[in-house]
């Protein structure tokens, strides 16, 4: 699989199967797409969610009215906790052209990694499925390892304009931003004072 970034604004994206599963497949794209929701209950959290829910019994529901909630979708996400179900929606999903998530496991087209997500930044962590646990693990020594991150993304931000304004050399420029990104006392001092931090990387990095 090759790792990508995509913008979901406007698109469709359907899951079907309302727990827990489906409820945090919902999160993960609720910031930007329009989501939609099939099941025939839904975990208490979705009443303050910004979705569509479709009240649906999925164990009866024909292969045409199926496809007919697939219409028009980008994605879709089975978070059923029926295999033969859920393969049953990816073999529907690729009958019609639509993405495909299994979020047990089966064959799919689209894997959906553990995501640690700042201001100023997305991390995205996948095993391709093998072990999502160990994908949540190393997302979350990410954040507790790298809780300032936003902080250091602004200062280097920063730097790059000052330095385009007075270091004409990209490859000059380049070495300087590195050399600030690898300052231990700077990320010490972020911690605690994003204003001290900023100004000694204006002290020791902008000439």
């Amino acid at each position: 699989m090759i790792p990508l970034m995509l913008n979901l604004r406007g698109r469709r994206v359907v899951i079907f199967g309302g727990g827990e599963v489906g409820r945090r497949k919902a999160a993960h794209f609720m910031p930007e797409a329009d989501v939609l929701v099939v099941s025939r209950s839904f975990h208490p959290d979705f009443e303050a969610m910004p979705l569509t829910a479709l009240e649906c019994d999925l164990d009866t529901v024909t292969d045409a009215a199926l496809a007919d909630m697939l219409s028009g979708a980008f994605l879709a996400v089975a978070a059923t906790p029926s295999p033969s179900l859920n393969a049953r929606i990816g073999r529907l999903c690729r009958a019609g052209g639509v993405l495909f998530n299994d979020a047990g496991g089966g064959v799919a087209d689209v894997t959906l990694p553990a995501v640690a997500r700042g201001k100023n930044f997305i991390i995205a962590v996948s095993t391709g499925g093998s072990s999502p646990a160990v994908a949540r693990w190393l997302r979350r020594r990410i954040e507790d390892e790298y809780g300032n991150l936003d902080g250091m993304i602004a200062l280097q931000q920063e730097l790059r304009t000052l330095l385009r304004e007075s270091v004409p050399d990209q490859t000059e420029r380049s070495v300087i931003l590195w050399e600030m990104l690898n300052d231990d006392e700077i990320w010490a001092v972020l911690a605690t004072n994003p204003d001290k931090a900023r100004k000694t990387m204006i002290r020791k990095y902008a000439p």
